[in-house]
């Protein structure tokens, strides 16, 4: 044996360690399972069992309920159904044929005399209820409670469900210890680590960094000592073209001097002809004097000739005002004339017109007289109205009863629709599927299909589903083994191809209870190639589930990975009498006409061990409706159609009815409009001649009351007289106006001779004074030439001094440079073609190499700099690296020493050798690992 067996195991004394807690004077450790109590649990009805403070083993045979405790103590830990690796809802873990159960734990607290009494009620819906200390509290108060006690379902270190053995072996030991440190460590040894394995990588980048700065460093400074001797032969250089640039800098004020004295000349030039153009301007001047007095008493002439000709203006103007005005007193006294003839005339009319008035108004007076009184039909009129009364209540409760009788149709056409939609449906293959889907507890499928179906373009990828509605089976037999092999979720789930459909399915879905299937592989079928052997045949296996159903890859492709149909075989009635020797072929799931056999291999010992259940008939694919629901539904619907049918006929006749009266009522409308349209036509006709005796009699009022003609003809005659008078005294006015006309023409006249005689001299005169205007003239224009000569000279000698201001200013130091330069152009230009010259000779390889060895030098200067902050970082973050590694590796080295004691003793007590050990690698904290090692013959490693 590897290790001798032990006596008695010793009892561990409680860890001084922060995260190790104490052990009461009960043994337990706060935390721990005190009670399991389960009621219509998987396989239980009710048990209540009390672990102990230690080592607890639960035995029993396979199917006996031992994992059903492990499952009940994850779900009332709030861990997912999905970790226990058999069932995705609670639903599941409801007993069969019960409708709700429940899991309480009992844990021990933080004193032996207070226990936390955790419950999780469960039912067939699908629905979780949680109780703490009896009271119904949040899900997060219950985690929060587990989290206390850092107990951890999900980490497989500390809850290792059967059906996840193989995750826990695949565990790498850094994983291992990643979830050992979590499990039992103290809180801050993940912590820890993570800043051990966070700075670690940042010390090697920083080692990195520093040795490529110092390789690049002296790089820079090698070759910066090979470019010195060049360098200084660029310096010679330079100052060879500095100087040339200096002399180059006194070329452009040579030349502002050479202009300077040029202005100065043509500056002289202007000035002398500047005082002859003055000299024959005063002579022009001079001889312009005469000729202005003489203009001057001309103007004097005119004004006066202008002054006269406008009084005999404004005579003329009053002559036509009077003139005028004459004619228009002669034909106001026309006008008067043919007035006083006019009321002669009205006076005679006036008199015919008062006789016919009256004759009209005695006329219109008799007429409204023999006019006889109309009396109205009133009892004839109350009785038409008293009908009219009638036959409208009687219309309206008609509308009413049609409006009810209209309603009353609606509503059984709307019974009728439905009626015959629930038959149609009951009719179909798809809705019998989805009908059968509802009877298994998915109530909304249908609507989660028909969202699906009506939502298909906003899909990536195809989407499939419901599961049962895809799968196409042609033998019945076959379809009762499928049905029984997958789980019932799969059958009401729906396949997506595309992470981001199956997300948005999910939020969508969520809300009818319909689980959602994600497959992302190729389209290609990844079930394993069928093939039956020899020995197969012989017993009776004829195929395999996954080739007896027919349905798209994606989908057969979810059944294998789900239900793992393609290792389900089929046989016949011979295969059932053999099925001993089954399972010798490798075939561990069989089914027969009659029986489904399984066969399990133990992870441990490796024996099989097998079980069999009966072959359940199919519910989902070979579903049926009854036929007397149908019969039922088409005997309704035919009932319903006679109903419609009969309504639709009372409403014909209420709608005959209806129109019948309103003819009738129609009709009496028009006889008492008849006799009211009487009515007014009588009293209209007396109206209409009364007020034709009223418009004569005031006829013969208004021609009464005109204006007596003698006192008209009288006034008229008073102003004949006073229009004579007026005209008299224009006429004298006129005469008198005449005189002074002619009076004013003979003084116009001898104006308009004397401005004569004056333009005669005045044009003399004028002659003399153009010739020196023309010379004064020729002045100017020779002085304007030689004032724009100036400009332009002055303009050259601005520009000048600008360019040689541009080019430099002239200072102290600058100006003794000057006084050693030549004083000449010409000297100068050839000096400075001297010294570039010069410059030039000196020729280089590399034009830059100047520029180059500054750049490089800066380079040199800002890598010392950050290389000297790079070591710091280097130094500060290995003291951190060394400080928390002081704290977190001796706590880990005891946690492992007393893991390693602990696994060592228990595999000793079953003859074999454990050892766990830390698994160090210096300062690479991210490959540091627990190592487990078992050895069960001394042989052996």
């Amino acid at each position: 044996m590897a290790a001798s067996r032990s006596a008695k195991r010793p009892k561990i004394a409680p860890s001084s360690s922060a995260a190790a807690p104490l052990r009461g004077d009960d043994d337990y450790v706060p935390g721990n399972i005190v009670e399991i109590e389960l009621c219509n649990f998987m396989t239980y009805d009710r048990l209540v069992c009390r672990p102990g403070p230690r080592l607890n083993l639960v035995v029993g045979p396979n199917g006996s309920g031992k994992s059903s405790l492990v499952c009940a103590i994850a779900l009332a830990l709030a861990a997912d159904p999905a970790i226990l690796g058999r069932a995705a809802s609670v639903k599941a873990f409801v007993k069969r044929g019960e409708d709700s159960g429940h899991v309480k734990l009992t844990l021990r607290g933080d004193t032996p005399d207070h226990n936390i009494c955790i419950t999780r009620k469960i039912d067939s819906d699908n629905k979780s209820e949680w109780l703490l200390d009896g009271a119904s509290v949040p899900k997060k108060e219950v985690i929060d409670v587990i989290k206390k006690f850092n107990i951890q379902v999900n980490n497989l270190t500390q809850f290792l469900p059967q059906d996840r053995v193989c995750e826990f072996a695949k565990l790498s030991p850094i994983q291992l210890l990643e979830e050992t440190e979590k499990a039992v460590g103290d809180p801050q040894l993940p912590i820890q680590h993570r800043q051990l394995i966070q700075r670690s990588r940042e010390l090697r980048d920083l080692e990195v960094t520093v040795k490529s700065k110092e390789h690049t460093l002296n790089n820079l400074k090698a070759l910066n000592a090979e470019q010195e001797k060049d360098v200084e032969r660029v310096r010679q250089r330079d100052k060879l073209l500095k100087k040339a640039e200096v002399m180059k800098k006194k070329l452009p004020w040579l030349k502002y001097d050479m202009k300077k004295r040029e202005f100065i000349q043509v500056q002289e030039e202007e000035k002398s002809k500047k005082k002859i153009m003055e000299e024959a301007a005063k002579i022009w001047e001079d001889a312009k004097a005469p000729i202005e007095g003489l203009k001057k008493e001309k103007t004097t002439h005119v004004s006066s000739t202008k002054k006269i000709t406008n009084q005999i203006n404004q005579n003329a103007s009053k002559r036509r005002e009077i003139t005028e005005e004459e004619l228009k007193l002669a034909t106001r006294l026309k006008t008067t004339f043919d007035s006083i003839e006019e009321l002669k005339r009205q006076e005679k009319s006036r008199q015919q017109r008062m006789s016919k008035a009256k004759e009209d108004l005695a006329a219109a007076e008799r007429e409204f007289q023999d006019v006889q009184p109309y009396e109205p039909p009133r009892a004839e009129m109350a009785q038409l109205t008293e009908q009219i009364a009638t036959l409208s209540c009687e219309i309206n409760e008609l509308k009413l009863r049609r409006k009810a009788k209209e309603s009353q149709l609606g509503q059984q056409k709307e019974i009728l629709r439905k009626c015959s939609d629930r038959l149609k449906q009951m009719e179909t293959k798809t809705n019998k599927l989805l009908q059968a889907l509802r009877n298994i507890g998915a109530e909304r499928i249908n609507e989660a299909y028909n969202w699906v179906q009506d939502n298909k373009n906003v899909f990536r990828g195809e989407v499939y589903g419901p599961v049962l509605l895809e799968i196409n089976v042609q033998n019945k037999t076959h379809a009762s083994y499928l049905e029984n092999h997958v789980p019932n979720y799969v059958w009401k789930s729906f396949v997506t191809q595309d992470a981001s459909d199956r997300d948005l399915l999910v939020r969508q879905l969520k809300q009818y209870n319909i689980p959602v299937l994600n497959y992302t592989g190729d389209n290609s079928i990844m079930s394993r190639p069928f093939e039956i052997t020899p020995e197969m045949k012989q017993l009776g296996i004829k195929s395999r589930l996954d080739q007896e159903f027919d349905a798209p890859p994606a989908v057969k492709n979810v059944l294998i990975t789900q239900a793992s149909v393609d290792n389900s075989y089929i046989g016949t009635d011979q295969a059932d009498k053999r099925a001993d020797e089954v399972a010798d072929l490798g075939v561990l799931d069989l089914w027969t006409p009659s029986n489904h056999y399984r066969w399990s291999k133990s992870r441990y010992g490796g024996h099989l061990s097998g079980s069999v259940d009966p072959v359940y008939p199919s519910r989902l694919f070979m579903c049926h409706l009854d036929v007397s629901d149908i019969e039922r539904l088409r005997s309704e619907n035919d009932d319903h159609m006679k109903i419609v049918e009969g309504m639709e006929e009372d409403l014909k006749k209420l709608h005959k009815n209806q129109r019948e009266l309103e003819d009738k009522e129609a009709t009496i409308r028009k006889q008492k409009e008849g006799i009211i349209d009487m009515m007014r036509s009588q009293k209209k006709r007396r109206e209409e001649m009364q007020r034709r005796v009223d418009i004569r009699r005031r006829t013969l009022e208004d021609i009464y009351k005109e204006e007596d003609v003698e006192f008209s003809t009288r006034k008229l005659i008073d102003q004949l007289a006073n229009l004579n008078d007026n005209r008299f005294r224009a006429v004298i006015k006129l005469k008198n106006l005449l005189v002074e006309a002619v009076a004013l023409r003979y003084s116009s006249t001898e104006k308009n001779m004397a401005s004569i005689e004056l333009d005669i001299k005045i044009s003399e005169m004028e002659k003399d004074v153009k010739k020196h205007e023309k010379d004064a003239l020729q002045a100017a224009r020779e002085y304007e030439i030689r004032k724009q000569i100036t400009q332009e000279h002055r303009h050259q000698l601005l520009k000048a001094k600008q360019h040689a201001e541009s080019i430099s200013m002239i200072t102290e130091e600058l100006a003794a440079m000057f006084l050693k330069m030549p004083t000449t152009i010409e000297e100068l230009e050839g000096a400075i073609q001297d010294t570039e010259s010069e410059a030039n000779s000196m020729l280089f390889l590399n034009q830059n190499v100047l520029q180059e060895y500054q750049n490089r030098q800066r380079e040199i200067e800002s890598i010392l700099t950050k290389l000297e902050d790079d070591k710091v970082d280097f130094e500060r973050c290995h003291s951190d690296i060394e400080t928390t590694k002081g704290k977190w590796l001796p706590t880990l080295r005891s946690l492992v020493s007393k893991i390693n004691d602990t696994f060592s003793r228990n595999f000793q007590e079953m003859a074999v050798a454990g050892e766990v050990s830390l698994d160090e690698h210096g300062l690479d904290f991210s490959q540091y690992g627990i190592l487990i090692k078992v050895k069960f013959r001394n042989n052996h490693p």
